[in-house]
């Protein structure tokens, strides 16, 4: 996840009273592709895929098909239809409404909310093999680091778009392809070498996604790795011929994404067995024993300031940009008028520090968790269920539009006509919804906390009066499994309903007066 400069001017000029004028068609399709790439590769997500091995591959095709086209094609054709900015509020208004709109562009903002710490914790996780790599399993290490870069970057984005694109526009080059490229050339090397490789020996079946109940929960890694690609839709009008350039641009770009990620993925493989992955310091442990097996170990640290530098950009764009898009519901009228303060830069100071509050509170789940690796993955699946919730909303937008709007001029057009709307919306939505189903259940191995053996005595010894001791036994060892997993799902299903069904309480205490009078 990531996000653009261009973009982010547009959203602060539209929170500052601006008009929005129609974009120069000065990109060309390489310009474009590039735009892309740094709006969706990121060396954090590669470990959450290494666990996969082999297979990574497989997984990495089935998200490129299922989402990562369709979601590319449908942003396409809607921000060239409606272009006055409001990206998937305006969308998803059209199509289904103000409520379903503002549903849309509130749950692509709180998704931030929960995302930000597990940003964060890769940032401090990082940091921590720079002073000492035992640091990246305390909690309250983990925690005091992430507040402190957290609130650096606040005040970072306080002081306005030109500041947070510079940092961007250096920590997506060294922060982001720089060390895409040295782990590609570190695992070439070190197969090169003939060296020891954690990944078992290649067959085809091996790189076939492993589709079964324990390894279903890690769709949403997939999603989670492709978010942000309808970004690139916001450039559609600014190429010269978008009906030819954007497909080509996209292609490109997502040629290029598929690559690193793969190459990336693997080459962390043949270091680190899948078991011994941590998610969120384990790039630096690729680095590390990269570093280690070349004699170079001296260069760990100068590697984790580099990719705590790209993770730093990376927060630091998020900080702002989706509270800009917010910014288009506040005038609206949609949320009470203390949401639509900004200060001379066009920055929501307001709610880019009630935003710092959340993020606060909900960081501090890598101090309650029993490891910093089940906080991870509980804040990114609360994250896709969010993103779940806009993206189902766009993909059916593109197809209700296609209906009810279709005189309205799109620049680019999902090809195939009405069959072919149909064939890609409906791909990508049923691929996101069957994402938020299964994003419900407990990975394998993960769980929120474990009912050792004094538990499951007691319970045996409570049933066995009224069963035999045998069934008792039986009943008792699946509770131990049973309770934890349902907790999981509890606090996926809770935390996911905060964060998404505001909107329908800000709407029904809507009043008049929240509606902005400033000239459009």
């Amino acid at each position: 996840m990531a996000d653009t400069q261009t973009q982010q001017t547009k959203q602060t000029k539209q929170a500052a009273g601006a008009r929005t004028v129609s974009p120069a068609k000065t990109l060309s399709v390489f310009s474009l592709a590039m735009i892309s790439v740094g709006a969706v590769l990121s060396v954090r997500n590669y470990p959450s895929m290494a666990v996969y091995g082999w297979s990574s591959i497989g997984w990495y095709v089935l998200g490129t098909l299922l989402f990562l086209i369709p979601l590319t094609l449908s942003s396409a054709e809607l921000a060239t239809g409606w272009s006055s900015g409001g990206g998937v509020y305006e969308w998803v208004k059209v199509a289904f409404g103000e409520k379903a709109g503002f549903i849309a562009v509130f749950c692509e903002w709180s998704n931030n909310i929960v995302w930000f710490p597990t940003v964060l914790s890769f940032i401090a996780g990082t940091l921590a093999y720079a002073i000492n790599p035992k640091l990246a399993d305390n909690g309250w290490f983990m925690f005091v680091t992430m507040m402190a870069v957290f609130w650096l970057s606040t005040l970072t984005a306080w002081l306005g778009p030109k500041i947070t694109a510079r940092i961007n526009n250096l920590g997506v080059v060294l922060g982001s392809l720089v060390p895409s490229a040295l782990l590609i050339a570190f695992g070439v090397a070190y197969v090169v070498a003939g060296k020891h490789s954690a990944l078992p020996a290649f067959s085809l079946p091996a790189a076939l996604p492993s589709l079964k109940p324990s390894t279903l929960p890690f769709v949403a890694t997939v999603v989670l790795l492709f978010a942000g690609m309808e970004m690139s839709g916001f450039h559609a009008l600014e190429v010269k011929d978008p009906k030819r350039d954007f497909p080509v641009g996209m292609g490109i770009a997502a040629l290029v994404v598929f690559a690193a990620s793969v190459l990336c993925t693997l080459a962390m493989g043949l270091v680190i067995p899948a078991k011994d992955l941590k998610l969120a310091s384990g790039i630096m442990e690729a680095f590390q024993t990269f570093l280690k097996a070349f004699s170079l170990s001296g260069l760990v640290p100068f590697c984790a300031v580099l990719i705590a530098l790209g993770g730093f950009a990376l927060l630091t764009t998020w900080l702002v940009g989706p509270i800009l898009g917010l910014g288009v519901t506040a005038r609206a009228g949609d949320m009470p008028p203390v949401s639509r303060r900004v200060n001379k830069h066009g920055i929501p100071v307001n709610m880019l520090v009630f935003q710092g509050i959340i993020a606060t509170v909900v960081s501090f789940a890598y101090v309650v968790f029993p490891s910093v690796n089940q906080a991870y993955w509980v804040l990114s699946a609360i994250t896709v269920m969010l993103m779940c919730i806009t993206y189902m909303l766009v993909f059916a937008a593109v197809i209700r539009l296609r209906i009810k709007r279709p005189d309205v001029p799109r620049a680019f057009k999902i090809p195939g006509g009405l069959p072919g709307v149909w064939i890609v919306g409906g791909l990508g939505f049923v691929a996101t919804a069957f994402t938020f189903i299964v994003g419900i259940l407990p990975p394998s191995g993960m769980e929120l906390f474990k009912l050792g053996s004094g538990f499951h005595a007691e319970v045996a010894t409570f049933l066995s009066s009224a069963v035999s001791k045998k069934v008792a036994e039986v009943v008792a060892a699946d509770m131990v499994k049973f309770i934890p997993a349902v907790a999981y799902s509890a606090i996926i299903l809770i935390g996911t309903a905060i964060l998404a069904l505001p909107p329908l309480v800000f709407l029904r205490l809507k009043k008049p007066s929240w509606v902005s009078k400033d000239p459009d």
